[in-house]
């Protein structure tokens, strides 16, 4: 008898689209990376999300997330926003600028329904394509 199941890639149902993937080279994984984001970047704020964007060096965007406990105490509810962010990355990742992106959750995100957030995120990522430089210039920060 075979215990183990169908292997995860051999998946049939689901089509593959091509450039929605997340690749490691798309994600901020370093606490450096995190840093220097905190430095440098240009805040856009949403109604329940906060991103902070720098240009980087790399082909294309990448993401970074903080997803506090001060969002929500249970872990299952801070893993929703964090599924929905990558998946509403994922994407528009290939229309966005070569740009380091911090997305910070607000304590308000764990009360919307996903399709609150996905409309929201999308409207953010649209923003960001759409910055004509990147630096941090105008922003309040000493």
């Amino acid at each position: 008898m075979d215990t183990q199941g169908p292997a995860l890639t051999e998946r049939s149902d689901v089509p593959a689209v091509p450039g929605t993937a997340f690749p490691r080279s798309a994600r901020l994984l370093k606490a450096g990376d995190f840093a220097r984001l905190r430095g440098i970047s240009r805040r856009i704020g949403t109604r329940h999300f906060s991103a902070e964007v720098a240009a980087n060096t790399h082909d294309g965007a990448r993401l970074g997330l903080a997803i506090s406990k001060r969002v929500s105490k249970k872990a299952v509810r801070r893993n929703r926003l964090k599924r929905i962010a990558r998946a509403s990355f994922r994407l528009t990742r290939l229309g966005l600028p070569a740009v380091d992106i911090l997305l910070i959750a607000r304590s308000t995100a764990d009360l919307e329904p996903n399709a609150v957030l996905h409309a929201e995120l999308a409207k953010l990522w649209e923003r960001i394509a759409t910055l004509n430089g990147t630096s941090a210039a105008g922003t309040m920060r000493d």
